[in-house]
């Protein structure tokens, strides 16, 4: 049976022990699961790799009423696809595989190479930068570019690059830094719905074959176009995960920084390393701690019936440290792909791309680590002396203290 602890309510202890919170408890108790209160809702907490199949397999759970609406509005909002199941999802889903697979990818992953590469050659022999800080436009410039945004003056730019970022950062906040975001959102909402409405009018008209086209002509599984809010919604769910791979990025640039080894083969394009290597960051680096959903039929697992409307949580980061899954699962090993399955990572999601909520953007986001990559791997560079390297795990998410100063050679 799944124990349920003594506590009145843990959103405390959630809050301050962060990432490490589920596994801690579990390892305390014996089991791969507990039941708790967060917020005064009971709730069930569960970790490792069956688990994670239980929750993204065989469409047990949905996302609606899930997470707090200060998170959910901010990363999933009404109509997404995250929000869909059966044929709704896969019928949005497969549009998104579309857009995302298929070389769709690689060229994300190649615009990048570009700007990151161009802001290098901008960055060698000035003084330091703060990576955290200026990956975000970069991102942005690239996905902009690979939607087909119609080019942006300097000033709309970056609004719209701060509220993309503004979403990811504040995502597991409270109070007005997280209201402060949601405003933002909604204007970055206007502006996606806007270039819909102007689309569908013939007032703006996108390259053919971009994925801002594709979007602004998406019909629902009802054969009626989207829309033009939820059509905003799904541009965002485009733009807005790939500005946040800032953290992967800045997470494999320190990663590098203590493998000097490994610049050969990156730098060469060695594709087995590139993946091995982006592939453990996503593995290794705290994103976001936990999953949530709702249940929506009724199962039994570890002997505990679970009944529609059942409130779950999901161990990401616990899961992507299991050592039944991944042999020893702290060190950074990118050379464990070889041997070890890297489906297990469940940083986005398990399961089936279309069938499933695994996100159709991870081909994606190994494709911009890898560029990143690339770039770093074949300059000079390094960490500023005296900054600090440390990683908060109680905020959510977790990003490099001193955001990664580093100093490009000229």
């Amino acid at each position: 049976m799944i124990p349920t602890l003594s506590t009145p309510d843990s959103s405390l202890a959630f809050v301050a022990d962060g990432y490490g919170y589920i596994s801690r408890t579990c390892d305390r108790l014996g089991s791969d699961a507990f039941r708790t209160r967060i917020l005064g809702m009971p709730v069930t907490m569960m970790r490792g790799g069956d688990a994670a199949r239980v929750f993204y397999e065989g469409g047990r759970f949905n996302r609606h009423l899930s997470m707090p609406p200060s998170v959910s509005h901010l990363l999933q909002d009404l109509g997404s696809v995250q929000t869909l199941e059966d044929d709704s999802h896969r019928h949005r889903k497969a549009g998104f595989l579309e857009l995302l697979f298929d070389g769709g990818d690689a060229r994300l992953g190649e615009l990048f190479e570009e700007e990151l590469g161009a802001a290098v050659e901008r960055w060698r022999g000035g003084p330091p930068v703060v990576l955290h800080d200026e990956l975000g436009p970069l991102l942005a410039r690239a996905v902009f570019r690979w939607a087909g945004i119609p080019t942006l003056a300097p000033a709309e730019f970056r609004a719209r690059a701060g509220e993309l970022s503004a979403m990811v950062e504040r995502a597991g906040s409270f109070g007005p830094l997280n209201w402060l975001a949601r405003a933002r959102r909604h204007r970055t909402e206007r502006w996606a719905a806007g270039l819909v409405v102007a689309i569908r009018d013939g007032r703006v008209v996108p390259r053919a074959g971009s994925p801002l086209d594709a979007i602004a002509r998406w019909t629902g599984d009802d054969g009626l176009p989207l829309s033009e809010d939820v059509a905003a919604v799904e541009l965002l769910n485009l733009l807005r995960p790939t500005v946040a791979v800032v953290r992967f990025v800045e997470f494999a640039a320190l990663a590098l920084a203590s493998r000097p080894a490994a610049r050969s083969r990156l730098a060469a394009g060695d594709e087995e390393a590139l993946a091995g290597f982006a592939n453990e960051v996503r593995r290794r680096t705290p994103f976001f701690p936990v999953i949530a959903g709702r249940v929506r039929r009724p199962f039994r697992w570890s002997d505990h019936d679970f009944a529609p409307g059942d409130w779950v949580m999901l161990d990401i980061y616990g899961t992507n440290h299991d050592a039944r899954l991944w042999a020893q699962p702290q060190r950074f090993r990118p050379e464990r792909y070889a041997t070890e399955d890297a489906r297990h990572i469940v940083a986005q999601g398990s399961g089936d791309y279309l069938d499933d909520h695994r996100c159709p953007g991870e081909p994606a986001t190994n494709q911009l680590i890898a560029a990143a990559l690339r770039v770093l791997a074949r300059t000079p560079w390094r960490l500023e002396p005296g900054q600090d390297l440390g990683v908060t795990y109680s905020r959510m998410p977790a990003k490099v203290r001193s955001g990664l100063r580093i100093r490009f050679a000229g």
